[in-house]
């Protein structure tokens, strides 16, 4: 497992920080493909919990839309136009389809595409920002600072349950330990990386992340603990799938982008 863990790392973060470096639609491209295989990872999962036959082919086209939009101009008509003629198209759908759940089906596949597809596109629009590269790195490595320092402080002296019903390993120890050290590694980042960045910011930022990654964590333990499922899938071996790889960045990229944007940082 370790090798292949390794060997999987050593392919795909080269891979990956290549298409952030050049940016523009290689990347947005990217984060919309990686929206389409997370997304049907998702209706996978829920189509194993036998409540529901996700519509693949509306839910993963719709995703991809959702984040390659983000690399055009903004224009709110457009935006509104996809999501509203996605539900409409899915309600025509679910008229010929014949099967009791439809209903559930189009409700569940547009929201699932709605879910990835809206916190991916994040991602891609902060790339889009000034000096977007850095703060890309900047976010990747303080989330991993977070992830690392939650496992180890966890495994050394975790007692107390942080969310046992959904992730039963997790404690609060972990957490606060995940907690502190990006926090740390952000106040190191951000003067170190930004152009005129300061360590407050940093600090600031490093308590978000600490906060929110955890709950991205959490939101996809949700759907894996209801369809009795350890990864999202197996296609990177030694990590699971695209979805466990991204969870914490689905609620860390919209706020951090949003912190960024209203502060005028």
């Amino acid at each position: 497992m370790l090798k292949e863990r390794v060997m999987s790392a050593v392919v795909l973060i080269p891979l990956v920080a290549l298409l952030a470096w050049l940016g523009g639609w290689w990347f947005t491209g990217f984060i919309a493909f990686y929206a389409g295989v997370t997304t049907w990872e998702l209706m996978r999962l829920i189509a194993r919990t036998g409540f529901s036959q996700p519509i693949f082919w509306l839910a993963i086209p719709l995703a991809m839309l959702l984040v390659a939009e983000g690399g055009l101009p903004p224009n709110q008509l457009r935006f509104q136009a996809i999501l509203v003629l996605s539900v409409l198209t899915g309600l025509v759908i679910a008229l010929f389809l014949n099967r009791p759940s439809a209903p559930t089906d189009l409700l569940l596949s547009v929201s699932g595409a709605v879910y990835l597809g809206m916190t991916l596109r994040f991602l891609a629009l902060l790339r889009h920002r000034e000096e977007g590269l850095l703060w890309l790195i900047f976010m990747a490595l303080s989330v991993w600072v977070m992830d690392s320092g939650a496992y180890f402080t966890g495994r050394a002296i975790g007692k107390h349950k942080f969310w046992p019903r959904i992730s039963p390993k997790k404690t609060w120890e972990g957490f606060l330990g995940g907690l502190i050290f990006g926090t740390i590694a952000a106040m190191a980042l951000v003067p170190s990386l930004i152009p005129h960045g300061s360590w407050w910011q940093g600090a600031i930022l490093g308590i978000i992340i600490g906060i929110v990654g955890p709950l991205g964590d959490l939101s996809e333990s949700i759907f894996k603990r209801q369809a009795g499922a350890k990864d999202s899938s197996n296609l990177i071996p030694g990590h699971g799938g695209f979805f466990d790889r991204i969870d914490s960045f689905l609620f860390v990229a919209p706020v951090i982008y949003l912190v960024l944007q209203i502060a005028g940082w």
